[in-house]
C-alpha cells in the first residue's frame, strides 16, 4: 500500500483547484473537487488565517485522508481580538477574551494542546495569553488560573 503525502498551506475555507493544490493532486488520479470541498469544510473556522493540510493519498485505491493543523494558539488569540500583536511590556493589556472565546480558541487547537481534559487545556490557552498580554474575564491569566482551580468556571468546562 504506497502512500502519498501532499502537504500545503491554504487560507482557511478558500482552497481551490488552482495552484498549489490542483497541480500536487493532479497526477495522483484523485477527484481534486472532493478533496477542495472537503479541505474547505474542514477549515472554515479557519477563515482569514494559512492552515497547514495534509492529503494523505493511497495511490493503490486512490482514497485519501485529510489531516487539518492549526494555526499557533498567538494568531488565534489575536484573530479572536483583532490584535495587530501582542503586549510589548509584562504590565500591557493588550486585551481580553471571555470564557466563550477562551473556550472556543480551546476547542479549534484541542488536538494540538495535551490537556486531557477541556479545563486543563483552557489553561494551556490561558498561558498563551499571559505571554502576549491578554486578560480573561478582565483579570489576569494568573488569577484565572487560581478562579478555575477553585471550580468558578467549571460550569462552562464541560466535555462535549
Amino acid at each position: 500500500m504506497a502512500k502519498e503525502t501532499i502537504e500545503i498551506l491554504v487560507e482557511g475555507g478558500k482552497a481551490s483547484a488552482g495552484p498549489p493544490l490542483g497541480p500536487a493532486l493532479g497526477p495522483t488520479g484523485i477527484n481534486i473537487g472532493d478533496v477542495v470541498n472537503a479541505i474547505n469544510e474542514k477549515t472554515k473556522d479557519f477563515k482569514g488565517m494559512k492552515v497547514p493540510v495534509s492529503v494523505i493519498i493511497d495511490t493503490n485505491t486512490k482514497s485519501y485522508e485529510i489531516e487539518i493543523g492549526t494555526p499557533p494558539t498567538s494568531a488565534l488569540i489575536k484573530k479572536e481580538l483583532g490584535l495587530e500583536k501582542g503586549a510589548k511590556k509584562g504590565d500591557e493589556v493588550a486585551g481580553n477574551l471571555n470564557i466563550e472565546q477562551l473556550i472556543k480558541i480551546t476547542n479549534m487547537k484541542r488536538d494540538a494542546l495535551l490537556g486531557n481534559s477541556l479545563k486543563a487545556a483552557a489553561k494551556e490557552v490561558a498561558g498563551v495569553c499571559g505571554s502576549m498580554g491578554v486578560n480573561i474575564e478582565d483579570t489576569t491569566p494568573k488569577k484565572f488560573y487560581a478562579e478555575i482551580d477553585s471550580g468558578k468556571y467549571d460550569d462552562r468546562f464541560k466535555e462535549n
